[in-house]
């Protein structure tokens, strides 16, 4: 997050801020490969999201299907499964499609998952989870009883997931911004100062 805000004492642009973000996210990949971190979750495009000027948001769908077109290729020599988490089906039919592509073409990898969470926001997750539970009280097959942490969870977007050890916010803010409400319940958390485009190694 904070694409868009200062990096390395000079004010980009929005639009090259997200760029540089994005290009920092292969590097991200590597330096987690090096300390040999399974699972990694990154916030690409919130839910509140759409709330910004028509040609930000174009300008990001268009920078997220570039990034699938160019960078691919060393995902897949990583050994990088992609996999996606939110309200998928509400996106635009060609983002939509390269999301289905992305993860069926990586399933077989196996070194690391990159969830990355796409039109996504924490309070909506549980309440899709919530809603699928009472779908399933409506239907008989589970009573009110039933319904417990394990079952809600079982209705999250990516169940299988482990949830974080640890969730990092950089740019400085001291806050969550609607990230893995759900999954981040016990997680450590680390708010770093550097913005996302020069989160590095060292870092």
């Amino acid at each position: 997050d904070g694409n868009g805000r200062w990096a390395k004492n000079r004010r980009l642009p929005r639009s090259a801020g997200h760029r540089a973000g994005s290009e920092n996210l292969k590097t991200l990949c590597r330096n987690c490969g090096h300390f040999g971190i399974r699972y990694v979750t990154v916030y690409a495009f919130s839910t509140e999201n759409w709330s910004r000027p028509k040609k930000e948001v174009d300008a990001l769908m268009d920078l997220f299907l570039e990034f699938f077109e160019r960078y691919d290729p060393e995902l897949e020599k990583e050994g990088i499964r992609v996999r996606f988490s939110g309200d998928i089906d509400a996106l635009p039919p060609q983002i939509k499609s390269v999301c289905a592509h992305a993860e069926k073409k990586s399933e077989h990898r196996d070194r690391m998952d990159l969830i990355i969470a796409m039109n996504y926001g924490g309070r909506k997750e549980i309440v899709d989870a919530c809603r699928a539970a009472a779908q399933a009280v409506q239907s008989r097959d589970i009573s009110p009883d039933d319904i417990d942490e394990t079952l809600i969870q079982k209705h999250l977007y990516l169940p299988d997931i482990p949830d974080p050890d640890l969730i990092i916010r950089p740019s400085g803010e001291l806050r969550l911004s609607n990230f893995l409400l759900w999954e981040g319940a016990y997680s450590e958390l680390w708010f770093s100062d550097v913005l996302w485009p020069d989160f590095g190694l060292e870092d």
